[in-house]
């Protein structure tokens, strides 16, 4: 599925999602995306949602990441084989990836909704 970078979360960015949020807990390498349509409006993601990612978090087995893929950045669920990550695709195609720490965006850390359903 595919997100649309919002930019650094230091960067004081205002959103709807993000009232009564403290961006202070977060570290300074963490940024925004936002999900795309691809997402839909049922399930643990939904379009529009709001995506806390921090680009130094590793990637362990079970985490949510974000992966440029044809110069598009792409969410994926990750399983975690020794050094290397299955990336398994959230939304569309079931056809999953190989990928290293070293191809990954970061790590999902938190999501915001802006209206619960």
């Amino acid at each position: 599925m595919r997100v649309n970078y919002l930019g650094p979360l230091c960067a004081g960015i205002s959103h709807p999602a993000l009232e009564g949020y403290d961006l202070k807990r977060f570290k300074p390498t963490c940024y925004l995306v936002e999900v795309s349509e691809e997402a839909g409006v049922v399930g643990p993601l939904m379009e529009g949602d709001l995506l806390v990612v921090d680009e130094q978090k590793p990637a362990q087995h079970a985490d949510l990441v974000v992966v440029e893929v044809e110069g598009e950045q792409r969410l994926f669920n990750s399983h975690r084989i020794g050094g290397r990550v299955r990336l398994i695709p959230t939304a569309g195609p079931r056809e999953s990836l190989w990928a290293r720490q070293s191809d990954l965006r970061g790590v999902v850390v938190s999501q915001a909704r802006r209206y619960a359903w």
